[in-house]
């Protein structure tokens, strides 16, 4: 089968390389028993490969690997007690080996792909949408008529969260640095637009009588201070990620001057080894798909001898939605 390769790391633009290599087995590095074997015809593509092309990200395996870790495709092969059957359409995270023509997923992080959905979308499902709806309500707490504020609303988790918010009955502010990224955001269901190059914090202040219940920042940076002050009493901001390059600090301080709470919300650490929880995920999505409030957005699409590209477009933050590569033309 076609796969890519990382097999040194210095960077996208040479780190990755298209091979030849056999056919996967059903073992899974994520535990004992056969996994789901898939034929990939769409691969997410987003930040962790970019790190692991340069060795900074968390997961490093010895070299040379397959990255790639979320898939859409058709069951090959499946254990006999696992929640989808051969033939089926479906959405996978297999955490490694995503790019190439055939990957494997644990059980418990493979789900039926609803007709309502492409393959496109299906591999934009798991990582993006997971992380959204466990950030917004498993750590934020998110009730139905509170207001969200959305960091990074254009790109994949960030219109993952605000059609998962929209959907669950939240009030949402996306923040945003062009007129693209505003129309898409608004696509996914932004009620108010404001600009990261602005005065954000005293827009979204204005906009939500005071202060917003939950920022939600997958972004990090400098902005990190204002999100704390575009809270309202008793807000939470609600970590995700550091797609800006820095790691912000807090003074505790400012967390007691108005009761607002800084909360971490690691998806996948978390929720890998909880089946319950990724069947709740799963279920609670699957509504908001069939009541048309959750449609990945997808962006830039790409062969998948072209990644090198793919992720320099998600480093250069021109993509607007999600990254895909079309493995299978």
């Amino acid at each position: 089968m076609k796969a890519l390769q990382i097999t040194e790391l210095t960077g996208p633009e040479t780190a990755l390389h298209l091979v030849d290599l056999p056919e996967p087995g059903p073992g899974h590095l994520l535990g004992a028993g056969d996994g789901i074997v898939i034929d990939v015809h769409a691969a997410g593509v987003s930040f962790p490969e970019l790190l692991q092309t340069r060795g900074q990200y968390q997961l490093k395996p010895p070299l040379p690997f397959v990255p790639g870790s979320e898939v859409a495709g058709i069951v090959r092969s499946a254990p006999d007690d696992a929640p989808v059957a051969v033939g089926d359409r479906v959405a996978g995270f297999c955490v490694l080996g995503g790019f190439a023509e055939i990957a494997v997923a644990p059980p418990h992080l493979t789900f039926r792909l609803p007709d309502e959905l492409d393959f496109a979308q299906g591999a934009g499902l798991v990582l993006n949408y997971h992380t959204a709806y466990f950030s917004l309500v498993t750590r934020g707490r998110l009730k139905a008529g509170e207001t969200v504020l959305v960091h990074g609303a254009a790109g994949g988790v960030g219109t993952a969260a605000l059609q998962v918010a929209k959907g669950l009955g939240a009030r949402t502010i996306a923040v945003v640095s062009t007129d693209e990224k505003e129309r898409v955001a608004r696509d996914a269901g932004a009620d108010e637009v404001v600009r990261s190059d602005s005065a954000w914090k005293d827009e979204a202040k204005a906009l939500s009588d005071g202060g917003v219940d939950l920022v939600l920042d997958p972004v990090g940076g400098d902005r990190f201070t204002d999100s704390l002050r575009s809270l309202a009493e008793g807000g939470r901001l609600v970590v995700v990620g550091f797609t800006g390059g820095s790691i912000p600090e807090v003074k505790v301080n400012r967390l007691l001057l108005n009761n607002t709470e800084v909360i971490g919300a690691g998806w996948g650490a978390y929720a890998m080894p909880k089946p319950a929880l990724n069947r709740e995920i799963g279920e609670a999505l699957d509504a908001l798909i069939a009541d048309g409030f959750v449609r990945p957005v997808v962006g830039p699409r790409f062969p998948l001898e072209r990644a090198a590209e793919a992720l320099l477009a998600l480093e250069g933050r021109t993509a607007v939605g999600k990254v895909v590569l079309d493995v299978r033309g």
